[in-house]
């Protein structure tokens, strides 16, 4: 029964930290993201890329997944790594989740650590390959 009890107290604390880090995923979004992206993701035609119903499209397409950590208002947020994983995994699902790939694997902090020592510096050329191999891809549209 004592370990019953120890099994079910460690199973809430974990889904309790699970529930944290969605809160705090969305809370540093709206902290570090949100100025720019807005509150539903729909950025600024013409200045600001649009996350809502588009970001997942770059995991199609090799670079695609390293690019949305590189670039540098992502790389450089004053955030953990782990706490960076969680905000691109919480917009990700929660902005563009019909757009991910069936077998999407979340990021880790390990895989976001290693992406932002390498951050893209000329973003709009980079951007722009990704977005045209997006469009050969499935035959989408720039994100506006």
């Amino acid at each position: 029964m004592r370990r019953l009890f120890f099994f079910l107290l460690l199973l809430s604390s974990m889904a309790m930290a699970a529930e944290y880090n969605t809160r705090l995923a969305r809370q540093n979004y709206m902290l570090n993201c949100q100025g720019c992206h807005l509150a539903d993701g729909a950025g600024a035609q013409g200045a600001v890329p649009k996350l809502n119903g588009f970001v997942g499209n770059f995991l199609h397409v090799p670079g695609g997944r390293e690019f949305i950590v590189q670039v540098p208002g992502v790389a450089g947020a004053p955030v953990t790594d782990q706490e960076l994983a969680d905000v691109m995994n919480w917009l990700l699902v929660n902005f563009s989740e019909a757009e991910l790939p069936a077998d999407f694997t979340p990021y880790t902090a390990a895989e976001v650590s290693t992406l932002r020592q390498s951050p893209v510096v000329d973003v709009k050329p980079v951007r722009a390959r990704l977005l045209d191999a997006i469009e050969q891809r499935a035959g989408l549209a720039e994100a506006p």
